[in-house]
């Protein structure tokens, strides 16, 4: 692995995972004992919890009724034609 001239470099995905690193986690670096240490910023929450947060944060709001929502699920086209 190698540092760009801009100094960035590619988490590896195993690690990413181990720590719950998903895109647009704010990190902190630290060095520790001669080592850099990554982490993320928020401090600790669950892998559910980040996504939770990533899609409050990034997701589109719901324009459809919990009824129009269960018909699209359940395959009922004319409760979504009576809309």
């Amino acid at each position: 692995m190698r540092i760009t001239s801009k100094g960035q470099v590619t988490i590896p995905q195993a690690v990413r995972d181990e720590l719950g690193l998903l895109p647009n986690t704010e990190v902190v670096f630290s060095i520790e004992r001669g080592a850099a240490v990554i982490r993320p910023k928020s401090g600790p929450r669950t892998r559910g919890q980040r996504i939770a947060a990533h899609l409050k944060e990034h997701g589109k709001k719901m324009r459809m009724s919990s009824r129009e929502l269960l018909a699209l699920l359940r395959d009922e086209p004319d409760e979504l034609d009576a809309r």
